[in-house]
């Protein structure tokens, strides 16, 4: 079965370079399909014909930020698996809190170690 993973990130270099370390790690557990967006508008209208597995997302985005998003695609894709990306934890606590509580949401504090992204994608 295909897993379907959709990268959200404003900064170009961080979408390519977690576009190639994904491809990697799925490319193990077989077939796969990978997506990115610059934005979080962007990311919502890729989701409604992507319908995304998995949502590795950066938090803060011009416009709305990735908490906001996923929120919207759960609203059509209740299940969908979400790693949050932020350099900012502190900022986004809460939200993050109630977003793992209630989602079991992961997060991943920028700069991040590839083992960190690949153990989070094991265990999705």
């Amino acid at each position: 079965m295909e897993k379907k993973v959709l990268i959200v990130d404003d900064d170009e270099k961080i979408t390519t370079l977690a576009k190639i370390i994904l491809g990697d790690i799925l490319a193990s557990k077989g077939d796969y399909n990978i997506k990115t967006a610059v934005n979080a508008e962007e990311g919502y209208m890729v989701s409604l014909d992507f319908k995304p597995d998995i949502v590795l997302t950066d938090i803060q985005m011009p416009g709305k930020n990735g908490i906001e998003m996923v929120r919207a695609i759960r609203t059509l894709n209740p299940h969908v698996k979400t790693i949050y990306m932020s350099g900012e934890w502190n900022r986004f606590k809460i939200p993050l809190e109630e977003e793992h509580t209630q989602h079991h949401t992961c997060f991943l504090k920028k700069p991040f170690a590839i083992s960190e992204l690949k153990h989070l994608l094991s265990a999705s």
